[in-house]
């Protein structure tokens, strides 16, 4: 798979697909609640550290926009997430009430409130002050699949944080259905119109290790884009990314060496990575469809030529958008994805996950999940080493 939860088809006519890349509303499901938007939340950080937001706006004058011909620059949105002292104030926004709109229109949730997704509660403060010793965060750049808002990537955005990480979650420009810029325009899904063969998704890759590279050069450069980014350690920087994103992880890595470690979560790989192999720790985790010999087999291809560190871990009854909110919302929503572990708990585990590739590699803290299976998590096998 590579950017959305495919549409399950029940057999005859049970089961009525509601989006082609958020959830699958099946034919008896759990009533929702009356008052939906409210409801929507992310689970708490299980770190020690508050978290602060803070939307940057950057924009990359050596490269056009790559969707929108005519266009002379690539223009991106992001969100800093990082540990603050001092928490309080307005919460992070998930979506605007206009994103909302945008996002459950491109996606045909014609069942779901268009501003659904402007109300969800999150943890983060906006614009909290920084707290850390100068140089002395990591830094962890997020990617979401295609078509997706960086916000579905926030729950882990806010756990990485509160364990004392800087997490940079990237919006796509014109690859999701709506970025809002600070002057107020909104950028829509150019790519959208496009083919997606394994062409366009090559090119999708490239475009985003572009993308990771030019914010990585605005953060930790001599001019950096953001007030705290005398913090990070430029010297320990991860990647971790959904679907397409994740698969990003791997074209940013091989484009760029400052990045030291890489997580695919469920994202289909195109043989991208190089035929000189990449050195670096990489893990994929992913649903029972990614495990060696499945029906995704891009992985096996892709496994071979990992010449590092690596991991391949597969969860139990998780499916494609269980490595994202959306999990998380669906079962707030009483909705069935088809998905036998849990929204919550499939957070949970990605959440320890990655924050154990990353204290592994970025800090070099032990982490024994990543080396055999442990009694907490009976979900999780790892299939290959």
């Amino acid at each position: 798979m590579t950017h959305s939860l495919p549409v399950r088809l029940a057999r005859a006519a049970a089961a009525v697909a509601i989006t082609a890349g958020l959830l699958v509303l099946a034919a008896n499901p759990a009533p929702a609640p009356a008052t939906t938007g409210d409801t929507l939340h992310l689970a708490r950080p299980t770190g020690r550290h508050a978290v602060g937001s803070t939307a940057v706006y950057l924009k990359d004058t050596s490269r056009p926009d790559p969707w929108v011909p005519g266009s002379a620059a690539r223009e991106l949105m992001v969100t800093v997430w990082y540990p603050t002292d001092a928490p309080g104030g307005r919460r992070t926004q998930y979506m605007t009430p206009e994103e909302s709109r945008l996002l459950v229109e491109g996606k045909r949730n014609t069942e779901l409130p268009p501003e659904i997704f402007s109300t969800v509660r999150t943890n983060a403060y906006v614009d909290a002050k920084p707290a850390g010793r100068a140089h002395s965060l990591p830094l962890v750049v997020l990617s979401p699949g295609y078509t997706q808002p960086r916000s579905t990537l926030s729950s882990l955005a806010e756990d990485l944080a509160s364990h004392g990480y800087v997490v940079v979650g990237i919006d796509h420009t014109h690859e999701t259905y709506a970025v809002t810029f600070p002057d107020g325009r909104i950028a829509t899904c150019a790519a959208c119109d496009l083919v997606e063969d394994d062409a366009f998704f090559r090119k999708l890759y490239g475009v985003r290790a572009a993308d990771v590279s030019f914010v990585l050069d605005r953060l930790t450069g001599p001019r950096p884009a953001w007030r705290g980014s005398g913090l990070i350690d430029a010297t320990r920087i991860g990647m971790s990314g959904h679907s397409a994103g994740g698969a990003s992880a791997i074209a940013a890595m091989a484009g760029d060496r400052r990045i030291d470690a890489g997580i695919d979560m469920d994202g289909t790989t195109r043989s991208i990575v190089p035929a000189g192999g990449l050195s670096r720790p990489f893990m994929f985790i992913g649903q029972p469809e990614h495990s060696p010999g499945g029906r995704d087999t891009s992985w096996d291809d892709d496994w071979s030529r990992l010449t590092g560190w690596r991991r391949w871990v597969v969860v139990a009854g998780t499916v494609h958008s269980s490595f994202t909110d959306l999990a998380l919302f669906a079962d707030q929503l009483g909705i069935d994805i088809g998905a036998t572990t849990t929204g919550p708990r499939a957070n949970e585990i990605t959440r320890r996950y990655n924050l154990a590739m990353f204290d592994l590699h970025l800090r070099h803290r032990p982490q024994p999940l990543l080396d055999r299976p442990l009694p907490r998590y009976p979900e999780v096998t790892i299939a290959a080493r």
